[in-house]
């Protein structure tokens, strides 16, 4: 059997492998509907035109629908890149969009490399686009993670989840990193030392799939390549694969997981009229789900397209795409943009019972001991808790941010919400005897990349996205925001800015409160603005770029957060494997919790002994009065202040060992703020 490999090539692994029994290079391609195959090879100096071409011939270099060769080594080691031309019909009627002339991308490359002609309206125009066309790199570097299989060890109640953009986090001229380094994987290993200080345990980075250069979406989530890092985050030429493998290893020295964002619901090649790289030149029925007329692509994305989620062949290449970062880049799980669309069939509808996908993924965490989170909607479809067919996943929880947005604000009918979010959620992650949900499952956060950020949060009334090109019509127009009485930050009184600070001080209180895992957004914990933008998905520019001066100026803001997380962190009892129950007793102002419309108050005790922990009594003020809450347990003295939001830093929180005695059971809670105490269990005096 081998000497047919050896001369015909496998069907499997799909991509290029290094084969070295045989000296050679296996490369494998799956294209159900495909004609012809042409392997391109090019040579490092110029990339601009294949130095070899080489036609599969489908009755030796085919099995199945996989098109198959081995070359040998003194073949392929003389090149650098990869592509392929793919042969067939151009049949609108029946979805086909094949385009021999076409250079095209394999959807397994493990990095990819634009050459210097590289084009994107070439690839949307007819004819042929070699030289302008992305290609794979051949050689790939050797895998040097310092972990084995098995040791993997996941945050638990200390996971505090924190959201960033790698080119946006460090590419500011203040950002305080090497010059070379801005920007990049590199970028974010200099400032390993801030995140360890900040508290941080989980770095989430938004997507760095390799995108498409040439589409403008500064996010990342037009994918080009699933295999593939960005290579515009890299700090030197063709290194990505290098440079993100450094980068996860030291964040783990670091003792901080690594999560990706992936976007496996659409891709680059966008609508119809897309630029053809890849996956539509490739086999575009077995990629995308079409619309009956199949000369048009299904669009529950948003983005243009829909990956045919339902078809095996997209299934194993999504699965084999995670298995890859997490054997070989080492990385700690996924956050799926759009997951809802996991649940599609292949005519769109949706399966609410067991979609393929969602069986195929959970396996592999099962077997890696990795994370899954959703973002469990799409454009149609909303499936938040129980609905999402991820019985085990974890969920970005939109109602979590919804809710203590609203009461926060002061809006009517807050409270009740505000219970079921500040417990776990249980409404939406139930531990009932069929399905038993954790509350650990809700992945709690009051904003991220996509809305208002923390300070525009409470900085603006309306979106201000003008600078985006589309005439402020794209982003939310329901944020549940308030500037704090007064628009943007020009000339903004002082009473106004203090009033913003607290706001945000008592929104982070509240998600750190919280039973449940906690996420929040790099750089609120300096107050970053990005004047009003709530959907700047293409705006690389100081926009989005962190700037680090804030932290400078805001430094009593930055120490409430790390405080905070700190306080979190050390007390397990807030965030749990199960719910509070009989342990948590909810209180109002002066005693029974008062859930009328008109109420802007909640004050609740934890007890911890359970948990080898304190008990922590919280009083919360959304009303713009100061009101005397009286503490429902304990006796004076019992009880120490930790957490004060309406007070200056540094008694806003205190350290440890340094809390403030509370030697009454009447404690006056200025108007919109939180206040925090804790005692020992048991001591009730």
């Amino acid at each position: 059997m081998s000497h047919w490999t050896a001369s015909e090539g496998s069907p499997a692994p799909l991509g290029v492998t290094r084969v070295d029994d045989d000296d050679a290079y296996n490369f494998a391609l799956y294209s159900k509907h495909a004609t012809g195959v042409v392997l391109l090879l090019y040579a490092e100096a110029d990339p601009s035109r294949p130095a070899v071409e080489h036609r599969l011939d489908h009755r030796v270099n085919k099995s199945g629908r996989i098109w198959h060769c081995r070359l040998p080594s003194s073949i392929v080691d003389g090149a650098r890149y990869y592509a392929y031309r793919v042969e067939g019909p151009f049949d609108l009627g029946e979805g086909h969009r094949f385009d021999s002339s076409k250079t095209l991308l394999d959807p397994y490359a493990r990095s990819v490399h634009f050459p210097v002609g590289f084009s994107r309206e070439a690839a949307m125009r007819s004819g042929s686009n070699d030289g302008k066309a992305p290609l794979g790199l051949i050689h790939a570097p050797a895998r040097s993670a310092t972990r084995k299989r098995g040791e993997r060890r996941l945050h638990t109640h200390d996971a505090v989840v924190y959201e960033l953009h790698v080119r946006g986090f460090t590419r500011h001229a203040n950002s305080g990193v090497s010059p070379v380094s801005r920007g990049t994987y590199a970028g974010i290993v200099e400032k390993i030392p801030y995140l360890q200080e900040l508290g941080v345990t989980v770095v989430e980075l938004l997507p760095i799939h390799q995108r498409d250069p040439g589409e403008g979406n500064y996010w990342g989530y037009m994918t080009l390549n699933f295999f593939s890092p960005e290579q515009a985050y890299a700090s030197q030429p063709d290194s990505q694969v290098a440079e993100f493998r450094a980068m996860v290893e030291a964040l783990h020295t670091a003792g901080i997981e690594v999560i990706l964002d992936v976007a496996f619901t659409h891709t680059a090649e966008g609508d119809q009229n897309g630029p053809n790289y890849s996956f539509r030149g490739i086999d575009n029925t077995t990629y995308y789900l079409l619309e009956e007329d199949r000369g048009w692509y299904r669009n529950d994305s948003g983005c243009g397209n829909t990956l045919h989620t339902a078809n095996r062949y997209v299934r194993k290449m999504i699965v084999e795409s995670l298995s890859y970062w997490v054997t070989e880049m080492d990385v700690d799980g996924f956050r799926f943009d759009l997951a809802s669309i996991f649940s599609r069939n292949s005519d769109g509808g949706i399966d609410l019972d067991d979609p393929p996908i969602i069986s195929e993924i959970g396996g592999l965490a099962g077997l890696e001991n990795i994370r899954l989170i959703a973002e469990a909607w799409d454009t149609s479809a909303y499936q938040l808790g129980r609905t999402f067919p991820g019985i085990t996943w974890a969920q970005w929880n939109g109602r979590f941010r919804d809710d203590v947005r609203a009461f926060v604000k002061a809006d009517a009918d807050t409270v009740s919400p505000l219970v079921m979010r500040l417990y776990g959620s249980d409404d939406l992650f139930p531990d009932t005897l069929v399905d038993a949900y954790h509350p650990y499952q809700s992945v709690n956060f009051v904003d991220c990349h996509d809305g208002f950020n923390l300070y525009d949060l409470v900085s603006y009334n309306s979106k201000h996205n003008e600078a985006n090109g589309h005439h402020n019509t794209d982003g939310a127009n329901s944020n549940l925001s308030w500037n704090c009485g007064w628009e943007g930050d020009a000339s903004a009184p002082a009473d106004v800015l203090g009033l913003r600070k607290r706001q945000i001080k008592n929104f982070f209180c509240l998600l750190m409160l919280a039973n449940g895992t906690p996420m929040f957004c790099a750089g609120d914990e300096f107050m970053h603005t990005q004047s009003g933008n709530n959907n700047p998905y293409n705006q690389d520019n100081e926009t989005t770029w962190l700037d680090w001066d804030k932290l400078r100026t805001h430094r009593d803001v930055f120490r409430f957060f790390k405080h905070m997380i700190a306080f979190r962190k050390r007390h397990p009892s807030l965030c749990r494997s199960r719910f509070w129950r009989e342990e948590v007793n909810w209180y109002g102002v002066h005693g029974g919790t008062d859930r009328g419309a008109l109420s802007h108050t909640l004050a609740f005790c934890l007890h911890g002994a359970s948990q080898n922990d304190v008990d922590v009594y919280v009083m919360i003020n959304a009303y713009w009065e100061d009101l005397a809450f009286q503490i429902q347990e304990g006796s004076p003295g019992a009880w120490k202040r930790v957490v004060d939001t309406a007070l200056e830093s540094p008694e806003d929180i205190r350290e440890p060992g340094r809390e403030a005695a509370v030697c009454s059971l009447q404690y006056a809670v200025a108007a919109r703020s939180v206040v925090v105490l804790t005692r020992e269990p048991g001591n009730s005096g």
